[in-house]
C-alpha cells in the first residue's frame, strides 16, 4: 500500500518531541515545521499516531496543492479532488480555512468557497447535497493558503487529540493535555516512571499533570478512552486495522497498570479544583492509581504513609498572575515553594512550568535547563531543578540530622534575608529609614493612613502607602528605556521586601501599576473584589478600596486640609465640589457643619460618599450628594456657602462634561464662580496637584488669596514639596 502524506500540528515550540514521536511510532521522512511535522506513514501508522501521539493536535491527511489566487481559482482548485473517494453517502461536513491573499481577505468566506466546490462536485456525482455540521462531520476538510497556493488536507482526528475524553472539569486555568505531556516528557518522567519513581504535584487544579503522568507511566494511549477519530467516518477507513492497532493498546494498557506500582500524588487548597481532579481521574479510569487531597503549600510534604520514598519527580504549574495586582501573594508562593523543595525533597527532581520565569528566581534554586514553551499564545517557561541535600546539623548524638520542620501557613512571617539582591537590600535599607524618621510623628498623631515610601531611589519607582495593617502600592509605569524585564525584577524586590520589613502577610499588599490617566479612566475598575476596608483618620471613619480602582478613596497628602475643614466648618454651609468619595464632606459633617452639599460627576464615587457619610452617623437631609459637571453645576447654582471645598483633576476630557478641562487654563472661571455664591466673611479652599501651576495674576488682584501649600503638605510627604498646591480665596474686607 502507498504511503500517505501526513501533516501532525502541534502547539509552538513541541515541534522536536513530536517529530521524535512520529518516529518512534514508526513514521517516515520525519521533518519538523512551524507549529507542524510533515511525515510518511501507511494507515496503520496513521491510526497510531491518532491514537499514541500525546503531543499532536491533528492529524491531516494531504489530499491535494494547488493555485488559489482568486476566489474562483481556489474553487476550481478543491473540485480537483475526488471528493466521492472520501465523503460517506449521506454525510456532512466542516472546513478548517486559514491564510488571505490581496483577493481572498475573509476566512470565512474562503470557507465557504471549499465547502461549495465539495458539496456542487458530489451533486453533480451523487444527486444528494451534503450539508455542513460543525460539531460532528462526517468528513473534516483543512485547507491553508500560503503564497498563492492552498495545500488540501482530511482532519483524520476528528476533535482535537489534546481532548482525550476525560476532562470536562477545567479548573480556573488548565492546562491542555499535549502540553501537560510534553512538560514531563521535558522534565524525565518517562524514564524515571520506569524505575517507578513517584511524582507528586503541590497544586495539582483539575489533575491534568498528575493524570498525563499516570498515562505515560502505565504505558496507556492517550486516545484510548476518546470515543471518536474523524477517520471513523472517512470513506477508507479499514475497520479490522483499527480493532487491531486498538486491541494492541488495550493489552498494553493492562500491563501497564499491573506492572506499575509508583504514586502518583496531588494537592491543592482549592476544594473546587479538588473537585474537579476527582472527576476528571475517576473518568480516565484512574482513582486508584492517583491520590489527590487538600492541603496547603506549607505543608507540602512527601507522603508519611508511603515509607521513605526514592527519590523522584515534583512537577507543577502554579499560578503566575493574569493582574500586576495577583503579584505580592504569588512572590512569597514560589518563595515557599522553594522552601519546602529544598527542605522536604533532597535530591529529587523538580519541573515548574510558569508564564512568568521570574517568579521562579525567588524559589531560591538554580535551575539546570530550561525550555521555551507556549500556553496557547503566552510564552511561556519550564525550568528544571535537581534538589540539593540541606546542611546537615549535628543532634548532639551520634547520628546527624536533616532538619525539614513544616511552615506554619504560606503566610508565616519568617524571612530569610540572606537570598535578598543588593538593590532589594538597598530598598528595604531606605523603608527603615523612613519609618524610623517617622515614628515619633506618627505616634504623637496617631495617623493610621500614611505614605512610607515614594520614589525615593529613582530604580525602585513606586509609592508605598500604609493603611492600618494593610499596605497600598503603586508601581509608577517605568520609561520605555527601562528593559521590562529589569522592571520586573525591581518590582519583585519590592514585593519581597515589604512583609519583612513592615512585619505583614503578603495577603495584605495590595499592588498596582499607575499611569496616565484620561477622561473617565480614573473611575473605571482594575478589578472586581469589591472589598471595603475601614480606617480611621482622626474623628472619621473612611471606607477605602485597596484594589479595585486606580485610587483608594482616600487622598492621603490631603489629610491636614481635610483635618483643617472639620475645625472649620461648625455651623457653616459647606459645598465640596469634585467631591470624590466625601471624605472632606464627612469631616466637614462630622465638625458639626450645618449642611454640606457633594457634587462630582461619578455615580460610584458618590454612592461611596455616601457611605462614608452614613458610617459616621450623619445621613440626612442637610447632606445633599449631586451627580453633576462641576463647572456647569457651579455656574448654574445660586445657593451661598460659608465654606467651599474645590479639588479639581488636572485635566479631563470626559464625556459627561463639555468640552476639556484644563486646571490651568480654567481655573480662575472656576473660581470666580465660586466666589459668586460664597457668603460673606465666607473662604474658599482651592487645591490641585499640577505641579507647574500658577495662580491667575487676575485672581490674585480679585480676591485676598493666601497660599497655605506649605502648611498643608503632611509630614509623611515632606520630600515632595509640590505634591498639591492649594489657596485660601477670600474677599478683600
Amino acid at each position: 500500500m502507498a504511503l500517505l502524506e501526513l501533516f501532525l500540528t502541534c502547539p509552538k515550540s513541541l515541534e522536536g518531541l513530536l517529530a521524535q514521536e512520529c518516529e518512534q511510532l514508526g513514521a517516515e521522512s520525519v521533518k519538523e515545521s512551524v507549529a507542524g511535522v510533515s511525515c510518511h506513514a501507511t494507515l496503520e501508522t496513521a491510526y497510531k499516531l491518532c491514537l499514541w501521539s500525546r503531543l499532536a493536535n491533528r492529524v491531516l491527511l494531504r489530499l491535494h496543492q494547488g493555485a488559489a489566487e482568486t476566489a474562483d481559482e481556489l474553487y476550481d482548485t478543491i473540485q480537483q479532488v475526488n471528493w466521492d473517494e472520501h465523503m460517506q453517502s449521506g454525510g456532512t461536513l466542516t472546513v478548517d480555512f486559514s491564510g488571505t491573499n490581496r483577493e481572498i481577505r475573509n476566512t470565512h468566506f474562503a470557507a465557504q468557497r471549499v465547502k461549495d466546490a465539495i458539496v456542487d462536485q458530489l451533486k453533480d456525482r451523487t444527486g444528494f447535497r451534503h450539508s455542513v455540521d460543525k460539531e460532528r462531520p462526517s468528513m473534516r476538510v483543512n485547507v491553508r493558503l500560503h503564497h498563492g497556493e492552498v495545500v488540501i488536507c482530511l482532519d483524520l482526528s476528528g476533535n482535537s487529540l489534546h481532548q482525550r475524553g476525560y476532562r470536562l472539569d477545567g479548573g480556573l486555568a488548565p492546562l491542555k493535555e499535549n502540553l501537560a505531556a510534553a512538560i514531563l516528557i521535558r522534565s524525565g518522567w518517562p524514564e524515571l516512571a520506569k524505575k517507578g519513581a513517584p511524582l507528586l504535584d503541590p497544586m495539582c487544579g483539575s489533575g491534568t499533570l498528575l493524570i498525563e503522568a499516570a498515562l505515560i507511566a502505565m504505558d496507556q494511549a492517550p486516545g484510548l478512552n476518546r470515543s471518536h477519530f474523524g477517520f471513523f467516518t472517512w470513506k477508507q477507513h479499514d475497520f479490522d486495522l483499527w480493532q487491531e492497532v486498538e486491541k494492541e493498546a488495550d493489552i498494553r494498557a493492562g500491563l501497564g497498570r499491573k506492572r506499575w506500582q509508583g504514586l502518583i500524588y496531588g494537592y491543592d487548597v482549592s476544594n473546587k479544583a479538588l473537585d474537579a481532579a476527582r472527576k476528571n481521574i475517576r473518568r480516565a479510569g484512574l482513582d486508584k492509581t492517583i491520590h489527590v487531597t487538600k492541603k496547603e503549600l506549607a505543608y507540602f510534604a512527601q507522603p508519611t504513609h508511603a515509607g521513605v520514598l526514592e527519590a523522584g519527580l515534583v512537577a507543577t504549574n502554579p499560578p503566575y498572575g493574569e493582574r500586576i495586582s495577583d503579584m505580592p501573594s504569588l512572590i512569597h508562593l514560589y518563595r515557599h515553594l522553594g522552601e519546602r523543595l529544598k527542605e522536604a525533597f533532597p535530591d529529587w527532581q523538580v519541573s515548574v512550568f510558569t508564564g512568568n520565569p521570574d517568579l521562579c528566581h525567588k524559589m531560591g534554586m538554580r535551575s539546570h535547563k530550561q525550555y521555551a514553551m507556549f500556553n496557547g499564545a503566552l510564552p511561556c517557561k519550564l525550568l528544571l531543578f535537581k534538589v540539593l541535600p540541606q546542611v546537615v546539623r549535628e543532634t548532639g548524638d551520634d547520628s546527624p540530622e536533616k532538619v525539614a520542620k513544616p511552615l506554619q501557613s504560606t503566610e508565616d512571617l519568617i524571612y530569610d534575608e540572606s537570598d535578598w539582591s543588593e538593590g532589594a537590600v538597598m530598598f528595604a535599607n531606605r523603608l527603615r529609614k523612613n519609618l524610623k524618621q517617622l515614628k515619633k510623628w506618627l505616634k504623637k498623631s496617631g495617623v493610621q493612613c500614611y505614605r512610607a515610601y515614594d520614589a525615593d531611589i529613582p530604580e525602585y519607582s513606586v509609592a508605598v502607602d500604609v493603611y492600618g495593617d494593610h499596605l497600598h502600592v503603586q508601581e509608577y509605569a517605568p520609561p520605555k528605556t527601562i528593559d521590562s524585564s529589569k522592571a520586573e525584577r525591581r518590582l519583585m524586590d519590592v514585593i519581597q521586601v515589604l512583609p519583612a520589613v513592615f512585619d505583614m502577610k503578603p495577603s495584605n499588599i495590595h499592588l498596582k501599576q499607575r499611569k496616565r490617566q484620561a477622561g473617565t479612566s480614573q473611575y473605571e475598575k482594575l478589578n472586581r473584589k469589591e472589598q471595603m476596608l475601614t480606617v480611621q483618620e482622626g474623628p472619621c471613619k473612611i471606607l477605602v478600596n485597596l484594589d479595585d480602582y486606580l485610587d483608594t478613596g482616600l487622598f492621603l497628602d490631603h489629610r491636614p486640609i481635610r483635618s483643617y475643614i472639620g475645625e472649620q466648618s461648625k455651623d457653616k454651609r459647606v459645598l465640596n465640589l469634585f467631591c470624590y468619595t466625601g471624605t472632606a464632606s464627612v469631616h466637614a459633617a462630622v465638625g458639626g457643619a450645618r449642611s454640606t452639599v457633594s457634587v462630582d460627576m461619578s455615580k460610584t464615587y458618590l454612592n461611596w460618599a455616601q457611605q462614608n457619610m452614613k458610617l459616621n452617623g450623619c445621613a440626612g437631609p442637610q447632606h445633599e450628594f449631586i451627580q453633576a459637571d462641576c463647572t456647569q453645576w457651579l455656574a448654574d447654582n445660586d445657593r451661598l456657602f460659608d465654606l467651599i471645598f474645590m479639588d479639581p483633576p488636572t485635566f479631563s476630557n470626559s464625556k459627561r462634561m463639555e468640552g476639556v478641562f484644563d486646571v490651568q487654563r480654567d481655573h480662575a472661571r472656576m473660581i470666580r464662580h465660586a466666589m459668586r455664591v460664597l457668603s460673606p466673611g465666607g473662604v474658599l479652599i482651592f487645591s490641585n496637584n499640577l505641579r507647574s501651576f500658577k495662580m491667575d495674576e487676575g485672581i490674585l488682584e480679585q480676591y485676598d488669596v493666601d497660599d497655605i501649600s506649605k502648611e498643608s503638605i503632611p509630614t509623611d510627604f515632606a520630600r515632595n514639596q509640590r505634591i498639591h498646591h492649594c489657596f485660601e480665596i477670600r474677599y478683600f474686607d
